[in-house]
């Protein structure tokens, strides 16, 4: 899927004003990802997304040069999850849950199934909650 594409996807799902606010809201919400998810994993997901959305995983991630990073994923739930999404997004966290959950719908289609399904593997129950409808993971 294209930059443009994915703006614009994310821009109606989440019902933003401007291509800016979506462009916005999804970098906020791919950062926080990356943050939450580990290292090799959001270097994954980053290879499959357009370039200016990859480096906002990577710049987590710190893993521009060599595609090798040493961090590990941090644990957090989805309290904390909307809060830092609000803070890169300058809006409240109602805002940014809404948010999250377009990104996530858009990348959900952007992904490889399998890759989607190792994301959805990696995060906690509560974050899980935000993708789309029908997406579980082995054992729940």
């Amino acid at each position: 899927m294209q930059h443009d594409e994915m703006i614009g996807k994310v821009q109606a799902l989440a019902q933003l004003p401007d291509r800016g606010s979506a462009e916005q809201a999804t970098r906020a919400v791919l950062e926080t990802l990356a943050e939450r998810l580990p290292s090799g994993l959001a270097d994954h997901t980053a290879a499959q997304l357009p370039p200016p959305l990859a480096t906002a995983m990577r710049q987590v991630t710190g893993s521009f040069t060599d595609g090798h990073s040493d961090t590990s994923a941090e644990r957090f739930d989805l309290t904390v999850f909307a809060g830092r999404i609000a803070s890169r997004a300058a809006t409240d966290e109602e805002q940014a849950l809404r948010e999250a959950a377009a990104v996530l719908e858009v990348l959900d289609a952007a992904l490889t199934p399998e890759l989607t399904e190792k994301v959805a593997g990696a995060l906690p129950a509560d974050i899980r909650e935000l993708l789309p409808a029908g997406r579980t993971v082995d054992g729940d």
